[in-house]
């Protein structure tokens, strides 16, 4: 006789876990626990890694496809251990969650893109449909805080202002853009970075709404209105940025091979704590064209790509 229950799937296949930019980046303190205040925005990309899993019967979580370092610090790897724990403590004496977690990786590391955290928030996600776990969002990203500030954003429907260690998110609304990616080949320790002395850590809060008209302001203007064919203005700016160019001169010498080529656009800017930098296009031509620029001119071994935002996460509606 049927119960009615829908069994779970054995397994989930090209699970996409999206790459983020950060559109700007403040820093607004140090708080009393260790971690930096920050507002931001993130607008995911239609640049992803792709996850496979497959349920296992022995409890075990086994971690294969491109692996970037040690599997006990693999967010994937971590996101999927706090998930078993829940499953082992929400049904005692049940069967042990296990796992074969595949992923690709296509999304730099060190960059500033947030593929790790990415990861992190689509194991969670697929997870709990593979294990039935039946969890909604918030408790998710109860979990997602304790792997890591940027993965509550994942687990979000989409482009967002984002406030506190990366908790806080709000949705924002983006107009259609596309976007020049330049990876200098250099992986950047975000740990080092907000350490640095140097570093301001006193920036002004600013608000939705100001972002929000500052934004209005630069669509209304023509593509490419800086003076003299210069690339127009970004809001507000990176605060990391500075530190980063002094300390990783191929970051530094990315943005100016970005603003270098010239064109409509954007000014270049850098990503998270780097070292990916980027420029915002106003159309797929327009960002096709700067890439071929860019690949002219770039020294071997760098990657560029170009890439549209995306208006909504692929897996908001899992």
């Amino acid at each position: 006789m049927s119960t009615g229950r829908i069994a779970s799937p054995r397994c989930l296949l090209g699970l996409p876990a999206p790459a983020k930019l950060n559109l700007f980046l403040h820093i607004l303190g140090r708080r009393p626990d260790g971690y930096h205040e920050i507002q931001s925005v993130f607008v995911p990309l239609d640049l992803c890694d792709t996850i496979d899993m497959e349920a296992r019967d022995d409890g075990r979580i086994v971690r294969e496809g491109d692996l970037t370092g040690p599997e006990d610090t693999d967010l994937a790897v971590r996101a999927a251990r706090a998930l078993r724990e829940h499953a082992a403590a929400a049904r005692p004496g049940g069967p042990p969650a296990g796992v074969s977690l595949r992923v690709q990786k296509r999304i730099p590391v060190g960059a500033g893109l947030g593929g790790g955290s990415s990861d992190a928030a689509a194991t969670l996600i697929g997870l709990n449909r593979l294990w039935n776990l039946g969890l909604d969002r918030p408790a998710l990203a109860g979990m997602a805080r304790g792997l890591g500030a940027d993965v509550p954003f994942f687990l979000g429907a989409g482009p967002a202002f984002v406030e506190g260690i990366g908790e806080h998110c709000a949705p924002v609304d983006l107009s259609p853009s596309w976007y020049v990616l330049v990876y200098p080949q250099v992986h950047v320790s975000t740990a080092e970075i907000f350490a640095d002395p140097k570093l301001t850590r006193d920036t002004k809060r600013t608000t939705i709404a100001g972002f929000s008209a500052a934004l209005h302001d630069r669509v209304a203007e023509p593509a490419g209105a800086g003076e003299a064919g210069q690339p127009a203005a970004l809001f507000g700016r990176n605060d990391l940025e500075a530190v980063v160019r002094q300390r990783f001169a191929p970051v530094d010498a990315a943005l100016g091979l970005l603003d270098g080529c010239g064109g409509a656009g954007s000014a270049a800017r850098m990503s998270g704590s780097g070292s990916a930098v980027f420029r915002v296009l106003d159309s797929a031509a327009a960002a096709q064209s700067l890439l071929e620029a860019v690949r002219e001119r770039m020294p071997s071994g760098w990657s560029a790509w170009a890439v549209s935002g995306l208006a909504a996460l692929p897996l908001a509606q899992w």
